[in-house]
């Protein structure tokens, strides 16, 4: 199947695309595209991790200001505009070469939709927890996080459908804010969260806001428009709408029981373990979310229930009844560790697969030897 994408966004298209036809002509015709991909995704968790080792329990900007050098934020600004500009010009790099594959549009979409969390759990150091006066809680870094997510899945799932995956316009405008804001924090400190700006609100709390405002009244309908439009054009895929709403199951249960266990943990998990917690929700949507891109794809149907959803349902199951006591904790480190290991392991069978299959090397443009 032949690749589409429609990008309507101004701000690409007028400002960053411009950018990016330029960045590309320097990059030599024998890197791989994936490559180029590659390196985005690890300069976006080299820079998670660094943040981590300083705001492990994300009070950096709250309650231990200081806590973080300058030199990080800066390092954060630079590593996303990196990542932002790998991830938009490899598409550019595999037609410059020829070596556009259904392998490089799945490892360029299946990194993004980790990266995705990622970005947000980076960002979170700014905003910070509550300190009673300034921050956001870890209960709006969750909601903040599922609807980042949600619209990520959206996009997909519209794709699913239409088999046009129609970029939403907040990819852009949220890269360029998270830039902007690591420069900022970086130039004058993350005090200047701290400072009510208008009305007594934060800044922050706009953030929050405009994001919420941008999925909810924005991307949302645009993807139902864009199905409405594809059924009257008789161009949807499947037919049935239990076809058309099958891959959004696994997603919709996975949230329910995520909300589940944060809303009624007797130890409190999301407040205690802010960074696992999190990191735990995006892993684990990032692998049901390949799912259904593969599935697309390849045009086949996808399962009802992520294998996934078993361990976590018996892991809610087992927190929320008391029966996992203070091991609520370690039992989620090890749920945690298990879906990453999984998630990794997915990743390097696909591409192994795949690239078998096609006949290609992941890394490299040399052809390879048919055994």
């Amino acid at each position: 199947s032949q690749y589409s994408a429609v990008d309507t966004n101004p701000l690409s298209v007028y400002i960053m695309q411009p950018i990016w036809n330029k960045i590309i002509k320097i990059v030599p015709l024998w890197i791989a595209p994936n490559l180029l991909t590659f390196s985005g995704f690890v300069m976006i968790l080299v820079n998670y991790f660094l943040i981590s080792f300083y705001d492990w329990d994300y009070t950096a900007s709250g309650t231990s200001p200081g806590l973080v050098p300058t030199w990080v934020w800066l390092f954060s600004a630079f590593t996303t505009f990196c990542a932002y500009a790998l991830d938009s010009i490899d598409g550019k790099h595999a037609r410059r070469t020829q070596s556009s594959t259904p392998l490089g549009e799945l490892f360029d979409h299946g990194l993004d939709s980790w990266a995705t969390s990622i970005f947000v759990l980076s960002f979170f150091s700014v905003c910070s927890c509550d300190n009673g006066k300034t921050g956001v809680s870890v209960y709006t870094m969750y909601i903040y996080l599922s609807i980042v997510l949600f619209n990520f899945m959206c996009s997909h799932w519209e794709k699913y459908n239409t088999g046009v995956l129609f970029l939403p316009w907040g990819y852009d405008i949220s890269q360029v804010v998270l830039i902007a804001a690591y420069l900022l924090t970086g130039a004058v400190g993350v005090e200047v969260w701290q400072k009510p700006f208008l009305f007594g609100y934060y800044i922050t709390d706009a953030l929050v806001i405009l994001l919420i405002g941008f999925s909810l009244f924005l991307s949302f309908p645009q993807t139902l428009y864009n199905i409405h439009r594809a059924h009257l054009k008789k161009t949807l895929k499947n037919d049935s709408l239990y076809e058309g709403l099958l891959p959004l199951v696994s997603p919709l249960l996975l949230f329910i029981l995520l909300t589940v266990w944060v809303v009624l943990s007797p130890g409190n998990i999301l407040a205690k373990q802010p960074r696992l917690f999190l990191w735990m929700v995006g892993v684990a949507f990032s692998n049901v979310i390949c799912k259904m891109i593969i599935c697309q794809m390849s045009s086949t149907r996808p399962e009802l229930f992520h294998w996934f959803l078993f361990p976590l349902a018996l892991v809610v199951y087992a927190a929320i009844s008391g029966l996992l006591g203070w091991m609520e904790e370690a039992v989620l480190a090890v749920y945690t560790a298990l879906v990453t290991a999984a998630h990794v392991h997915y990743g390097v069978c696909v591409g192994r697969q795949l690239s078998e299959h096609l006949n290609i090397y992941i890394f490299s443009l040399k052809k390879r030897v048919q055994e």
